[in-house]
């Protein structure tokens, strides 16, 4: 993925809760931004659902794509989310999709 030296890459990252819910978001850095959910400074929805697990994160590029890709990615059942995050060519098909 190309950008110019003033972008920033963002990444779209999933989470799985201990109750088994999944999380999504996007994220300059996918590392602090976990540690920050795990230490209950990120998402509200994210404070008492631990240990969480990263299931999967991708480089999008810009924020506007990893926005776009983020609410996709949300309005798809359960099921197919946790098709795509079993499945790693399925993954990256479905955002490959998404990012022409």
């Amino acid at each position: 993925m190309s950008t110019t030296a003033h972008e920033t890459e963002w990444f779209l990252y999933v989470i799985r809760c201990a109750d088994d819910s999944l999380y999504t978001g996007v994220s300059t850095d996918v590392n602090r931004r976990l540690s920050e959910h795990r230490s209950g400074k990120g998402a509200k929805y994210l404070r008492g659902k631990g240990p969480m697990e990263m299931v999967r994160s991708h480089c999008i590029g810009t924020r506007s794509k990893a926005l776009k890709v983020e609410r996709e990615f949300r309005k798809l059942s359960k099921v197919n989310k946790e098709r795509l995050l079993e499945n790693e060519t399925e993954w990256i098909i479905y955002l490959s999709d998404r990012l022409v």
